[in-house]
């Protein structure tokens, strides 16, 4: 049995009334109410035949939407993994780097292709970090105290998930110069990325050790999955661009957020209305 979920910063009765006519509910419940930046509703039960019907409903209104396995509960949540750039993070570091080498457009075009799935992502990031070539290592640290900022809803996703005992990863493409900063200050569980090369105080434009691409990201949660003995549907993971789809795919709540077309298209979840606290929304 599932209920829908509808979350946005304002949600009008007479629409959840329509959405429950639509998937068949005869009961529509606040959820969390007071405790996340939005409002949250769950109808249920709900049909999830209905899912075109809601969807389109619920584009043409401006509302998040999914379809949940009734009775969801955060406790049984055991692991949270989360890409970091565009999701954890407002931000791509990568291109806030190459600002501060006046390169910004070249960059962030190829990002944003990478993110599409129009490139591949080994290769891109790879000639984007050989375009960083003798910019000072200095220059990462103005990024991180003057430009990253968490996506909001963070703090309220992580906190909670502490409080049931959730492990959390933090798996990206992008740097260790951030992700390591990023564990210490939210007090994340473990966290993987790619590590610059460094010399003389200067970027060398080449990357030390494997790549993080699609593939390990994956390969990294269902490690860290296996070791804490849990099942796939205990395991959430947070992403927006096409190299975070296999991750998606490995977690029982692969949950796009904020992310492209595609990447949208293919995952179970999506939240583009509201915060990554909507994620709590999910669950009673």
């Amino acid at each position: 049995m599932y209920k829908l979920v509808i979350q946005a910063t304002e949600v009008a009765t007479q629409n959840l009334k329509r959405l429950a006519q639509l998937v068949g509910a005869g009961e529509i419940t606040a959820v969390r109410s007071g405790a996340l930046a939005h409002q949250a509703f769950k109808l249920s039960p709900a049909d999830p035949a209905q899912r075109e019907a809601v969807a389109s409903f619920c584009a043409e209104a401006g509302y998040d939407f999914a379809f949940v396995p009734y009775g969801a509960s955060l406790s049984d949540i055991g692991l949270i993994a989360m890409d970091m750039d565009s999701t954890l993070i407002t931000i791509e570091c990568i291109d806030e780097i190459a600002d501060m080498q006046g390169i910004k457009p070249q960059v962030a075009a190829i990002t944003a292709r990478s993110m599409r799935g129009e490139l591949d992502f080994r290769q891109s990031l790879l000639e984007r970090v050989a375009l960083l070539a003798g910019l000072p290592e200095q220059a990462l640290l103005a990024v991180y105290e003057e430009r990253l900022k968490l996506m909001p809803g963070a703090e309220t996703l992580l906190k909670a998930a502490g409080k049931v005992g959730c492990k959390t990863l933090l798996i990206s493409g992008g740097f260790t110069f951030f992700t390591e900063r990023l564990q210490a200050r939210l007090g994340l569980t473990r966290a993987v990325a790619n590590v610059l090369e460094v010399a003389d105080g200067k970027l060398t434009g080449r990357v030390v050790g494997e790549v993080v691409d699609a593939a390990r990201k994956a390969a990294e949660l269902v490690r860290m999955r296996e070791e804490l003995g849990l099942r796939p549907e205990q395991v959430i993971a947070l992403g927006d661009g096409a190299n975070d789809l296999p991750m998606l795919a490995a977690a029982g709540f692969g949950i796009a957020c904020h992310a492209k077309p595609a990447v949208r298209a293919q995952a179970a979840y999506a939240l583009d209305q509201v915060g990554l606290d909507g994620v709590l929304g999910y669950f009673d």
